[in-house]
């Protein structure tokens, strides 16, 4: 078997594929709300489980699982999703730390049985393509040994977040090969919260019972739109030097290079209603581009203004997502206070124009003291790296 080679962008749909992922990142999270996170804080990371797919189904066993994965991705091709990767990565990926902008990484790794024959070519496929760490190891007789080290490179990678991404008796002797990413983000707010103003309130969780945490407050300007049931907040992180405004546009995408700079926010999507929370996700879900249709691109004046700082990790594998041809793993963490946010993921699969004169604006509440989702999604691509719902802030078991 040759290994998929990256084809050339023209013929490809890159802003139409990232679109399909957006739309299936709330998809997900619509039958994870409902099923196994049901009323209970949830996180994960659509990103990084899109790059373990998408190394799987280049992989020298992928035509087992690539048809799982095409499907499960809504992708045509193994070369789709490997121009949309290539495409993204340079922009959504890059560390901005240097420059006072957020802290990110994205590794990806392929571990492959060292007894077994492969095209040489699949070394130079994930090396320089995927910008993979590529290992031979030994599965058959140090399984357990292998399995160690996999977590570790998981753990440091993510800045020490996230631990055991491989269960006990994940890996054994009949394992082929394994593939992973690990994610990691740390950004500062545009405009930092004053600690002064952080006090405890009251969240309303779905059992009509209430629960007291600190929730984070601010008097200054909000990039806030209100919508029929439910308003969208949207704080940007400071993009170190670039101005995170929302003019963009996808068609971009088509002359892009390396050098473009990326910029992120962090969304919260608040129903009106104390319990609207299922109706909501619902209807994220069930919107075509309901996350570019959805965005505050400039800030408005704010009344009462509060949103709860919270710590949460949650753990998924691909029974909770479907997949049923692979064993996947995938553990995902955020924590959110007064100077900005932490979040971490890995994912492991083991394969056997001019404006009109407008009236003066009016002020408008923002109190996430109810259950929301939220997300944190990079701007210009709009490729979504974490998402999960706050049903009590309190609660930071996993």
């Amino acid at each position: 078997m040759n290994p998929s080679s990256v084809p050339s962008k023209s013929v490809i749909n890159v802003e139409k594929a990232i679109k399909n992922q957006n739309d299936l990142a709330l998809i997900v999270s619509k039958h994870l709300f409902s099923t196994k996170a049901k009323d209970s804080n949830t996180v994960f990371s659509p990103a990084s489980i899109n790059s373990c797919l998408t190394l799987a189904a280049s992989g020298p066993d992928g035509s087992a699982v690539s048809g799982e994965i095409l499907s499960f991705l809504r992708s045509s091709s193994t070369d789709e999703i490997n121009a949309v990767f290539s495409k993204i990565v340079p922009i959504v990926f890059a560390d901005r730390s240097a420059n006072g902008g957020p802290k990110i990484s994205s590794l990806n790794g392929v571990w492959i049985e060292k007894t077994l024959p492969i095209d040489p070519s699949f070394k130079d496929l994930f090396e320089n393509v995927f910008k993979a760490v590529f290992g031979r190891v030994d599965f058959r007789s140090q399984a357990e040994q292998v399995r160690g080290e996999l977590n570790k490179w998981a753990e440091n990678h993510t800045n020490g977040l996230i631990k055991d991404i491989l269960p006990p008796g994940s890996i054994s002797s009949l394992t082929n090969s394994v593939y992973g990413n690990a994610l990691y983000f740390k950004g500062a707010w545009e405009v930092p919260f004053d600690k002064s103003y952080t006090m405890h309130r009251k969240f309303h969780r779905v059992s009509r019972t209430a629960v007291s945490v600190p929730f984070m407050s601010s008097c200054m300007d909000q990039y806030i739109n209100a919508y029929d049931g439910f308003k969208v907040l949207r704080i940007p992180y400071r993009q170190g030097g670039v101005a995170n405004n929302n003019n963009r546009s996808f068609s971009y995408l088509q002359g892009i290079d390396a050098a473009t700079n990326g910029s992120f926010s962090m969304y919260f999507y608040l129903p009106d209603k104390r319990d609207g929370l299922d109706d909501l996700v619902k209807a994220m879900a069930s919107t075509s581009g309901f996350l570019d249709s959805h965005v505050p691109s400039f800030p408005v004046l704010v009344n009462e203004f509060r949103i709860p700082k919270f710590k949460i990790s949650y753990g998924l594998d691909g029974d909770d997502l479907g997949l049923r041809s692979m064993y996947l793993f995938h553990k995902a963490c955020v924590e959110i206070d007064e100077e900005g946010a932490e979040a971490a993921a890995a994912t492991c699969t083991v394969a056997d124009g001019c404006a009109m004169p407008m009236k003066p604006p009016k002020r408008i509440d923002f109190v996430a003291d109810h259950p929301f989702v939220f997300l944190i999604r990079e701007d210009k691509t709009g490729t979504v790296l974490f998402v999960g719902q706050i049903f009590d802030p309190s609660d930071k078991s996993s």
